[in-house]
Formats: structure tokens, sequence, C-alpha cells
């Protein structure tokens, strides 16, 4: 089960203040990152949008000074992940497709959405009480469940907020989940294709990797071998 669009009245998000940030990694590919913040997103939590290639050129008036698009924006939206993204936990695939989003986007431009979201909307304490769960034999989405959650707690009505203070209607949105295209056209934004990200496969996060595919519906091309990779810890 996954989470539907709030129903509470939002309003628009603006601008809070932007950034210019040199942002780099392990491996050596470093890229300029305008980090844009905002006044009014639903939930009070401290989202962040990261401009990359030419969405970090902008003048001074503004993180919308850049025109609009005839094409579509490229949008990459990334649910923070402390073990992955900082870390590099083997648990589970996210720091690797932080890493190739930026570097996509930095090509592409466009915008990275880095959302409060940790554990699929769960927080970090009970991601790693789902962790102690999922070692015990349940999945990702299972140990979620007993914990008294949903399998995926997750809602983007900031990161349709957030767009809107950007002034992006139209999208190619950088995902394997077709949960975030539903709700982002639910919450009026305009996506016109999804854009797959790379699979990022090792033998610890197999499983993790499996069950997404299974019952979250991500699309996913694994190899045929893993229909045999038990689905337990991500």
């Amino acid at each position: 089960m996954t989470a539907e669009p709030t129903s509470r009245e939002t309003g628009p998000a603006t601008v809070r203040s932007h950034v210019l940030v040199p942002i780099g990694f392990a491996d050596g590919f470093s890229a300029t990152a305008r980090i844009v913040s905002f006044d009014g997103l639903v939930d009070g939590r401290e989202h962040v949008a990261i401009g990359l290639g030419d969405r970090a050129e902008t003048s001074s008036a503004g993180a919308r000074a850049h025109p609009p698009d005839l094409a579509p924006t490229v949008v990459r939206l990334h649910s923070e992940c402390l073990t992955g993204d900082v870390f590099g936990s083997g648990r589970c695939d996210c720091g690797a497709q932080l890493r190739e989003s930026v570097e996509r986007l930095s090509a592409t431009g466009g915008y990275l959405l880095y959302l409060r979201q940790e554990g699929r909307g769960i927080g970090l304490y009970p991601k790693l009480d789902a962790y102690v769960l999922q070692d015990s034999g349940l999945d990702t989405y299972d140990a979620n469940v007993a914990l008294g959650f949903r399998a995926d707690e997750r809602d983007y009505t900031v990161a349709a907020q957030m767009l809107g203070a950007l002034g992006v209607t139209r999208i190619a949105l950088l995902s394997n989940n077709p949960d975030k295209v539903r709700q982002l056209r639910a919450l009026g934004v305009t996506v016109t294709s999804r854009v797959p990200t790379g699979v990022h496969l090792s033998r610890t996060n197999a499983a993790y990797l499996r069950t997404k595919a299974r019952r979250g519906a991500h699309a996913l091309d694994l190899p045929v071998a893993m229909q045999e990779v038990g689905s337990g810890s991500g």
C-alpha cells in the first residue's frame, strides 16, 4: 500500500533562498549545484531542490529566472537515505541512484528534489528497526507494516509544491517507480515520460531490488536468475 496525495489545503510554496554549491563524490565526479530552499511546504520539513547543468545557472533575480523550456524539465525525486547516500550502505541502491542522477542531470540540465523521507517516509530510527525485522526474514515492505506503517508512507505533495515554486509544470521523471508518476499526475504535474535509472545490483542488495520489482512494481530489468533470490533484506 502506498500513500495517497494529501487532501489538505496546501497553497503555493515560494523560493526561500538559493545558493551555488560545488559538490563531489568519492569516485572523483564533481558538479556545480544550485541548492534551493522553500517556504510554505505542507509538511514543514526542510526539503531542497538541487539545480544541475543549466538549472544551476540563474540570475540574481531568483531560482525561477531560467526561461521556460519547450521540452519537459528532467526531474529526479530522491528520498533521503542517510545509510545509503552518506555511508554507502550496501543494503539498498540509494547512494548509487543519487550519484547516477547527479551526473545525468548535470549533462541534461534539471532538478533533483531531495526529499526528507527516510525509510520510505517512516523515519531513520524506524527504518533501522525495520532492518532488524528484515534480518529475521521479513522483506522491506512487510517490515514497515509490522512496525505499524504502510509499506510506503511517501506523499509527493511537497514535490509538486517545489516544482510549482520553480515554475516547472512539465517534467520527464527520472525514476523506476510508477507510484511517483501516479502521485505527481494526481497533484497536477504533467509527467510526459518516465526515464529509467540504471540497475545498481550487488550481492548485498539483490533481495531488496527483487522485492521492489515484485511488490512495488518498480521497472527494474533484473537477471532471470534473481527469481530464485529471497526477498528479505533491504
